[in-house]
């Protein structure tokens, strides 16, 4: 068995970077293509090496541009290089154009397709992750699905029953085991002078509120709010995009909020674990948020991670300013007791061994 491991962003080799350990561990034939989907890949092979992975053996380098553009350029670059190794199985995580033209070019290869994280649905096709999951969900032959909830998504879509595979989600395996390094590398906290829970962060990236200037606003008078309740420093990691976005619309930055450069994987979670309280609009950091047991407010008026609001690690609250700074309260008010809704930390191999 040959396997193909195909990626483009830097969430993708967060999740996948358990499979590629436990390749690794079984010294298997695989080998990794990296379509550069969101960064140069001499930015992200500086990544592989923080998180201790092995190199991406191909780069395609694409870059970010339209949907069409981007998925038409990593369409002729994947199977270029699979019609060159004939891998016997392509391994595609997650919801991002290189998911959807991975599965593509493979599918028209007649090479089989496993998506990690299969099954994930928020209903929103206006999200073009959406379209991206489902499309990948149903050209693929293995689906592992993170949760019995996401299996039932795939079943009620007429998907067959021996194709779907629950394996818990590899974003488990992945911050047991890269806290695991960031422990050792990361003094974090020290460089930005923090105390243990003596904090929030909130990260807002998506298009849908740091593209829309009343949403962006709604949610820095929600922030505002928070820090005059709380007078505890909010830590964001801002985006250049965001940055600039700001500066078009002719914000103010909200007293109490702390504007900090992008951190690397393992910094970040490093400050994730050690929040007060996390605010977002990302789908990844809800789910690390319910690992780690820190209460999270998601920015956003619909998810594809309904279980961590099941269990009471998350709430949604769209940008309402009123909303957020319920949403805070109400999270903060809860112990920290719930159920890690996404398995035992072994997803990686349990998706290895069902391969093989």
């Amino acid at each position: 068995m040959k396997i193909a491991v195909i990626l483009g962003t830097r969430p993708e080799i967060i999740k996948m970077s358990p499979v590629i350990r436990e390749c690794e561990r079984r010294n298997l034939d695989y080998f990794i293509l990296h379509t550069g989907q969101h960064y140069s890949y001499n930015l992200d092979s500086i990544f592989f090496g923080d998180l201790e992975l092995p190199a991406a053996k191909y780069n395609l380098d694409v870059g970010s541009g339209t949907h069409g553009e981007e998925t038409g350029k990593m369409l002729i670059g994947i199977e270029q290089k699979l019609k060159e190794e004939k891998p016997t199985v392509v391994l595609v995580e997650g919801d991002t154009n290189t998911v959807l033209a991975g599965t593509l070019a493979a599918s028209k290869l007649h090479i089989a397709v496993g998506h990690v994280e299969a099954g994930l649905r928020s209903y929103d096709r206006a999200m073009p992750e959406e379209i991206n999951r489902i499309l990948a969900d149903h050209a693929s032959d293995y689906l592992f699905a993170p949760t019995e909830r996401a299996k039932a998504n795939l079943l009620r879509e007429g998907l067959p029953q021996d194709k779907i595979f629950v394996t818990g989600n590899t974003i488990v395996d992945a911050v047991i085991q890269n806290l695991a390094i960031a422990k050792r590398k990361v003094g974090v906290l020290n460089t930005l002078g923090l105390e243990r829970g003596g904090y929030f962060i909130i990260t807002a990236h998506r298009q849908e509120n740091v593209d829309i200037e009343e949403r962006l606003r709604s949610i820095f008078e929600g922030l505002e709010l928070v820090y005059k309740e709380f007078h505890l420093p909010i830590i964001y990691p801002i985006h250049p995009r965001t940055t600039k976005r700001i500066a078009e619309f002719g914000l103010e930055i909200p007293e109490g909020v702390d504007l900090i450069e992008p951190q690397g994987f393992l910094e970040f979670l490093v400050l994730e674990a050690n929040a007060k309280l996390v605010l977002t609009d990302s789908g990844g950091v809800q789910e690390e948020t319910s690992i780690l047991k820190v209460p999270c407010v998601t920015l956003r008026d619909n998810t594809e991670r309904p279980e961590t609001i099941e269990v009471g690690g998350n709430v949604l609250v769209g940008v309402n300013r009123t909303f957020i700074l319920d949403g805070v309260k109400s999270q903060l008010s809860k112990e920290r007791n719930w159920q890690n809704p996404f398995g035992d930390g072994n997803a990686g191999s349990k998706i290895v061994k069902l391969l093989m």
